[in-house]
């Protein structure tokens, strides 16, 4: 009795462990009914004006014709006002942990153009901030940046546990900067466009955050099967231990958001840099709609397991 007792506990914890159940389907026709449209001034300061849902609609921002979900910006007029027409999403279901998965065929981009997938607790930055996707102007390498409150620092990560790069250790939010690690290239931008792009997954848990990244051509079977299985994806591009040196209750009730803003804290100051000659970055993306032709997302489907 002692042994079949133990068995079923072994076989529980293994389910528990290694198992996700869909919680959420974001996809097709229905895929706008799991977000809100945030219309408040952005908080990076960005020279974009988020419009509601049926501003978009009837400006053509917005649609899942053919099974895919368009969301993107303004790109035939000069804007007054706020900025360039665009969009922010927050889900109406906020998460404690989970699988994220997103399959996409394009992203925003071009000079001037800073879009992120993300997620967010409230009280920022003390329920913490995990971008996913997230870049600005023509880059080509994506990054996924944690930001907290003091205590957070990944100075002493194992750097082994990841394939990319690591550009800023300390999490803590103060100039925005959090703790950031690079991808491969190919993984943002143009280059990622131009191979009908791909899969990026976040697994958040107790113990760890980390994420992953497939082109279009190497996209693991579990992930079409929609039967994720994490440990046979190999190592990730970003991996951040959560413990002693970065406790987990730094991340809490996150909600997941998509936005495209232009300019702002981080396109614009590095605007003159990475996109050289073409004056100011707020009176290029005002002055220029037809640069902002490749400034949308275009989306299969968002999964988040549980």
């Amino acid at each position: 009795m002692v042994k079949l007792i133990l068995l079923v506990t072994l076989l529980a914890f293994t389910v528990s462990v290694q198992g996700y159940s869909l919680a959420l389907n974001a996809s097709g026709s229905t895929f706008f009914d799991n977000f809100g449209f945030d219309t408040e001034n952005d908080p990076t300061h960005g020279f974009v004006d988020f419009l509601n849902q049926n501003d978009a609609k009837n400006r053509g921002l917005i649609n899942t014709n053919g099974g895919q979900v368009y969301i993107g910006a303004d790109h035939t007029s000069v804007p007054t006002g706020r900025g360039r027409a665009s969009i922010r999403l927050t889900s109406k279901k906020s998460f404690n942990n989970g699988l994220f998965i997103l399959d996409l065929t394009h992203m925003p981009t071009g000079c001037g153009t800073w879009p992120a997938w993300w997620t967010v607790g409230p009280n920022w930055p003390n329920q913490g901030e995990i971008d996913i996707i997230e870049g600005v102007n023509n880059g080509n390498i994506d990054q996924t940046t944690l930001h907290t409150n003091p205590g957070c620092d990944m100075g002493s990560e194992d750097k082994s546990k990841f394939t990319g790069h690591m550009v800023q250790s300390n999490c803590a939010a103060a100039g925005n900067a959090g703790c950031g690690i690079q991808g491969g290239g190919g993984s943002y931008g143009a280059d990622f466009n131009n191979h009908q792009g791909g899969v990026f997954a976040m697994e958040w848990t107790g113990s760890y955050i980390q994420s992953f990244y497939w082109p279009r051509s190497a996209i693991p079977a579990d992930i079409k099967n929609n039967n994720p299985n994490v440990g046979s994806w190999g190592k990730p591009y970003a991996f951040f231990q959560l413990g002693g040196n970065c406790p987990n209750s730094h991340f809490r009730a996150h909600q997941v958001v998509f936005d495209l803003t232009f300019c702002g804290d981080w396109a614009g100051a590095v605007f003159g840099a990475q996109c050289p000659g073409k004056g100011d970055c707020n009176s290029y993306v005002k002055n220029n709609p037809g640069a902002f032709s490749e400034a949308y997302w275009k989306i299969n489907y968002m999964h988040v397991y549980l």
